[in-house]
């Protein structure tokens, strides 16, 4: 009929206009989508058709920039005798192996092999290349004034004597320092730096010319201890190794005896008594006329008070609040005499060994014989130690591995 013709018809017109409106709002899409593509497009082709890049040009100002200013900083350290080494190869090197240690996890799992930790570097010839300009700063070779009681004169400094074994360095006249102790290995990397060795700088501000003996094929062999083994170790099954040329001699020139104690009898300066000739003459020769080992008055604050007095009787007299400590070195051929209060501390001992001794203060331990202790806390008095009024002890090298303690332990 023409009602059901007129509603079939109202229908398909419904449909028709809802998806007209439908494509028309797909349309509208499309069109901001072109818009927003073609304004990509033109960005572009900007970026394309200019000369130059802006941030490459940025670049090259920064790197000049970066160039005027270590350019400056070079002329600064220049002005002040200064030159800039640098960053090792080695902590490059290092930096690297992290970065492939971090992009590879793998590379990161333990091995026994690769779990060894490396000996501490030492560039022998790196040493005796800076120690030429550490002395040409020293002054070596200028004559200072010098003033004396009847006037003045020129004199040339001396230098200090430093020689590199195999195993180890001798600084003045000893101890034998191994390489494997931090203090060694802190004075040479100073050097190794650049720079004078930070032990000496508070003995000497204005520096001192070193002077260096290579003897880096010699094995310096300290010279044992009464009751101690003195041959060599062989293996059962193995054939005789190749001789090393070894030796335990401290160098320098020989002092003879006459010598050392005009020396003590001068004005006490630097550490050095008045009036102990004869004792240091009766310890020098013995009893049967034997040289004994070496003496050495160590500085103390309560020393440099006594200088004021004229005789020993008058000085032990008005100081009875001081004791005598007769310290023997590792090796026995140096005996360092210490003059403290009895409040003083062991921590204040070491502080004077290692004024005298250079080297750190930490790299032995001392013991008494009798009765058998290591004095390893250094905040206790040596009233507390009972090491009053006068007492013995003995230096012995303190193995690097070995921890600190504190107290008093046997030895």
């Amino acid at each position: 009929t023409d009602r059901e013709l007129i509603s079939s018809m109202m229908q398909k017109i419904t449909l028709l206009e809802q998806k007209i409106e439908k494509q028309a709002q797909e349309i509208q899409l499309k069109d901001t989508r072109i818009a927003e593509l073609e304004e990509k497009m033109k960005a572009l082709q900007k970026g394309e058709d200019a000369p130059g890049s802006s941030s490459a040009e940025e670049l090259e100002i920064r790197c000049l920039q970066l160039q005027t200013q270590v350019w400056e900083m070079e002329q600064f350290l220049n002005d002040y005798g200064l030159i800039w080494v640098g960053d090792r190869h080695e902590q490059l090197e290092d930096l690297e192996s992290l970065k492939d240690e971090e992009e590879l996890p793998t590379r990161s799992l333990w091995k026994p092999g690769e779990a060894v930790v490396s000996k501490h570097q030492i560039d022998f010839d790196l040493i005796l290349e800076n120690v030429k300009d550490l002395n040409a700063l020293a002054g070596e070779g200028i004559s200072q004034i010098e003033h004396t009681p009847g006037g003045a004169r020129l004199r040339q400094p001396e230098p200090l004597p430093l020689t590199l074994y195999q195993n180890g360095m001798l600084m003045f006249n000893g101890p034998f320092r191994p390489y494997e102790d931090p203090s060694t290995q802190q004075c040479l990397q100073d050097i190794m730096d650049g720079f004078f060795p930070s032990e000496l700088q508070m003995r000497y501000p204005d520096g001192i010319p070193l002077q260096v003996t290579d003897r880096r094929d010699v094995v310096f062999q300290e010279r044992d201890l009464p009751g101690s083994f003195p041959g060599h170790g062989q293996v059962v099954g193995h054939s005789k190794s190749s001789e090393v040329q070894e030796t335990s001699e401290i160098p320098g020139p020989e002092v003879s005896l006459e010598q050392f104690l005009n020396k003590l009898s001068q004005p006490l300066k630097h550490g050095e008594a008045i009036g102990v000739r004869g004792s240091a003459r009766a310890v020098q020769q013995g009893s049967g006329g034997v040289r004994g080992s070496k003496e050495i008055l160590v500085e103390t604050p309560r020393l440099s008070a006594l200088e004021r007095v004229k005789t020993a009787e008058e000085a032990e007299a008005s100081a009875p609040d001081v004791c005598t400590l007769r310290i023997k070195s590792e090796s026995g051929e140096q005996t360092y005499i210490v003059k403290m209060l009895f409040t003083e501390t062991i921590g204040d001992l070491r502080q004077y060994l290692a004024h005298t001794r250079g080297g750190g203060s930490n790299s032995y331990e001392i013991i008494s014989t009798f009765p058998q202790r290591v004095y390893t806390d250094n905040s206790r008095s040596l009233q507390e130690c009972g090491l009053i009024p006068n007492a013995s002890l003995l230096l012995r090298r303190r193995d690097p591995s070995q921890r600190e303690g504190t107290g008093l332990q046997t030895a």
